[in-house]
C-alpha cells in the first residue's frame, strides 16, 4: 500500500514549525521518510508534514511515480478543474486527461519550482504551485504523431484544498511552449480545439462593455485590495493596476529591481526594467481595451530573503491591436480572455523576479472559434489527425 494511502490521522494536531520551501532543495530532502509535523494537518493523510510537502509529494507520486489512482483519495469526485482551453467538472475526467497526456510523454517530469500558500486545516488550503515540466514526445497521443523531440515548459497550478482533496484547481499550461519546440502547428491545434468547441454547440460569448471604464470616466485611481492580506499583497496589487488597468508603465521601472528578471511565456528568459515593460506593453498592445481583474492573492515569507507573492488573474477585452500576441495575426476584433498567474519575489519593496504565465494557444483558439461562428461554412480543412480532445489535457494539475 503507497504511504499515501494510509488512514488519515483526523485528530492529532502539532505544534506549528517552519513550512517546507522548494526552491533550494533536492527533491529527496522534499519527501522525507518519517518527517515530524511542520503544521496542523488534522483531516490530511498522516504522511504529509505541511500543506507544501502535500503538494509536491502527491504531484510527484501522481505524474512521476505513475500513481495516478491517487487522485482517487486526493480529489473529491465533483471537483472543478479551470484550464486554458476549458474546464473539468469530475474526478474521472482528470484521470483519463492525467493518462493521456502520460501516454503522450511517458519520459516527462514535472519539477516543482515553488510553492506560495495560505490558510490551514480549519478553514482550508489554497496552494499556487510552479511546476517546471520537461521530457520527449516519444509517443503517439493527444498531440499527433510522435515526433521524439524534447521539450521544457512552466505550468502554475492553484489548487483549493480541503481534509486531504482537492475540490477546485486552475491550471495554467504554456502549452504554446510545447507545440513550438515539438514543431506542432500552434494554428492547426488551435483550430481542432475551436471545431470541436464549436460542434458541441459552444460559442464565443462577447459580452461588450467590461467595466475598464464607467461611461466616459477614466480607469479607477485604486484598485478593490478587499483580496489582499499584507502591505506586500496590497503593493503588488496595486502596481497590477497601475500598468495593465491605468496604462501607467513606467510603475515598472519604480517597483521593479533594475536587475529584476522576467520568466514569461514560451520560456522567455528576459532581465531588467525595460523587458518587463517590452512584455506588459505589448500584452496591452494586443488587447488595449482589456480589463486587468485579480482573482485570487496568497504571499509567504521567502528563505532567500523578502517574500513570494501569488496572483491568479483575468484579463479580458478584445483582439484590437498589434503586440507581443503576434500568433494572433491582424487584429480581428474578437474577444478573447486570457487566465493567467504570476508569481513575484519582492526584497526590499522592490520586485527581484517575475514568473508570469499565460497560454497564447488557447486565445487564438478563441479567435477561431468565433470566426468559425461567424462564417461556419468556410472553416478550415481538418488537419492531421483530425481528432481534438473532448476536455482540456491538464497539465500538472496539483
Amino acid at each position: 500500500m503507497a504511504e499515501t494511502e494510509k488512514k488519515t490521522n483526523g485528530s492529532a494536531k502539532a505544534p506549528t514549525g517552519k513550512v517546507l520551501q522548494v526552491e533550494r532543495h533536492d527533491y529527496p530532502d522534499l519527501a522525507p521518510e518519517n518527517a515530524p509535523l511542520n503544521q496542523s494537518m488534522t483531516g490530511f493523510d498522516p504522511i504529509y508534514t505541511d500543506i507544501v510537502d502535500y503538494i509536491i509529494r502527491c504531484t510527484h507520486k501522481i505524474w512521476d511515480e505513475r500513481d495516478i489512482g491517487l487522485i482517487y483519495t486526493h480529489y473529491t469526485h465533483n471537483c472543478v478543474l479551470y484550464g486554458t482551453t476549458g474546464t473539468i467538472y469530475n474526478r474521472e475526467d482528470v484521470v483519463r486527461d492525467t493518462i493521456q497526456r502520460l501516454v503522450s510523454f511517458p519520459e516527462r517530469r514535472g519539477m516543482g519550482t515553488q510553492v506560495i500558500w495560505g490558510g490551514d486545516d480549519e478553514a482550508g488550503f489554497y496552494t499556487s504551485h510552479l511546476v517546471t515540466g520537461s521530457g520527449r514526445h516519444s509517443q503517439n497521443g493527444h498531440l499527433g504523431k510522435a515526433t521524439g523531440k524534447p521539450f521544457v515548459s512552466r505550468t502554475i497550478a492553484d489548487c483549493m484544498i480541503y481534509a486531504n482533496k482537492i475540490y477546485r484547481e486552475w491550471v495554467v499550461a504554456d502549452t504554446t511552449a510545447i507545440l513550438q519546440q515539438l514543431g506542432v502547428s500552434v494554428d492547426g491545434y488551435a483550430t481542432r480545439l475551436a471545431r470541436a468547441a464549436h460542434e458541441r454547440g459552444q460559442v464565443s460569448l462577447d459580452i461588450g462593455e467590461n467595466r475598464l471604464m464607467i461611461g466616459q470616466y477614466p480607469p479607477a485611481e485604486a484598485p478593490d485590495l478587499s483580496v489582499a492580506s499584507t502591505d506586500t499583497e496590497r503593493l503588488v496589487v496595486r502596481m497590477l493596476h497601475d500598468v495593465f488597468n491605468r496604462k501607467m508603465f513606467g510603475r515598472i521601472a519604480e517597483l521593479y529591481a533594475p536587475n529584476c528578471q522576467y520568466h514569461g511565456p514560451l520560456m522567455a528568459e528576459l532581465y531588467g526594467q525595460a523587458a518587463v515593460i517590452h512584455q506588459s506593453l505589448g500584452l496591452v498592445g494586443s488587447l488595449p481595451d482589456a480589463v486587468f481583474e485579480v482573482q485570487h492573492v496568497c504571499s509567504n515569507p521567502c528563505d532567500e530573503g523578502g517574500e513570494k507573492v501569488a496572483v491568479r488573474w483575468v484579463m479580458e477585452g478584445h483582439h484590437l491591436g498589434y503586440g507581443i500576441l503576434e500568433m494572433l495575426g491582424d487584429p480581428t476584433g474578437k474577444r478573447v480572455q486570457v487566465m493567467g498567474i504570476s508569481h513575484f519575489h519582492v526584497r526590499n519593496g522592490r520586485i527581484v523576479d517575475e514568473w508570469r504565465n499565460y497560454d497564447q494557444m488557447s486565445m487564438l483558439a478563441q479567435v477561431r472559434l468565433a470566426q468559425m461562428a461567424d462564417s461556419p461554412a468556410a472553416e478550415v480543412a481538418p488537419l492531421s489527425p483530425p481528432i481534438a480532445p473532448a476536455a482540456p489535457a491538464p497539465e500538472d494539475h496539483g
